[in-house]
């Protein structure tokens, strides 16, 4: 193993791996929107509402995301005659692609709440969308976070797919220092280990913030 060969590449990587994060808090954004969005019209109980929303999980869930990455950034340029930009375009896929997963997170966070919560609101005088802005959607975020830091350390991963459009994050950066220099074992070995930092630094953020929440929830009680 040539440690002197990784000691020379790991500020590269590292600063290859900062597009990475960017990447990925990009995608998580979007997808926490449009899956908020996408969980509500599921739940709506307007029927086209809710075919719409249930169409979009399940081509997103059911396709890989390799392929919704060349259909954006390959595929509907050609259909709507633009010319795309590749971080754009891994951005944009990254997001939508997330949407899908965050939706079903967010459905079964809102669904996990009493029922009688909702009839309680309403019986206040509030109106559905008032109920779950104060009431509904609070609760379920708390009870979200587990499964969205997952979803936001399975898309940090997932992030690497867009090296198929030349987007010069840690994946591909390291294919890069490979074509140069073909050290495997020293180049995916320190590509490894930096996704491992930023996965676990990650796990723990959303440990602690978890822990937090709990914490918050248990001084209320206690008032």
């Amino acid at each position: 193993m040539r440690w002197d060969f990784i000691a020379d590449i790991l500020p590269r990587l590292f600063k290859a791996s900062i597009l990475t994060l960017e990447l990925t808090i990009a995608g998580i954004s979007i997808g926490i929107v449009i899956g908020l969005i996408a969980s509500l019209m599921r739940i709506s109980g307007i029927k086209v509402l809710s075919a719409v929303a249930k169409a979009y999980v399940d081509f997103f869930r059911g396709t890989p995301l390799l392929v919704q990455i060349a259909i954006i950034h390959y595929a509907l340029p050609v259909i709507f005659n633009y010319t795309p930009v590749a971080i754009v375009s891994g951005v944009i896929a990254l997001g939508i692609n997330s949407g899908a997963y965050v939706a079903e997170i967010f459905r079964a966070g809102i669904q996990s709440i009493d029922k009688g919560q909702m009839e309680a609101a309403r019986s206040l005088g509030m109106t559905w969308g008032q109920a779950m802005r104060y009431i509904i959607l609070p609760q379920a975020f708390k009870v979200s976070i587990p499964p969205l830091g997952n979803e936001f350390i399975a898309l940090l991963k997932d992030s690497s797919l867009v090296s198929i459009i030349a987007v010069e994050e840690l994946m591909t950066t390291g294919r890069l220092i490979m074509g140069r220099y073909p050290l495997v074992a020293e180049i995916w070995f320190s590509v490894a280990l930096i996704y491992l930092i930023l996965t676990s630094t990650i796990a723990i953020l959303v440990n602690f913030v978890e822990r937090r929440l709990q914490i918050g929830d248990s001084g209320q009680r206690s008032v």
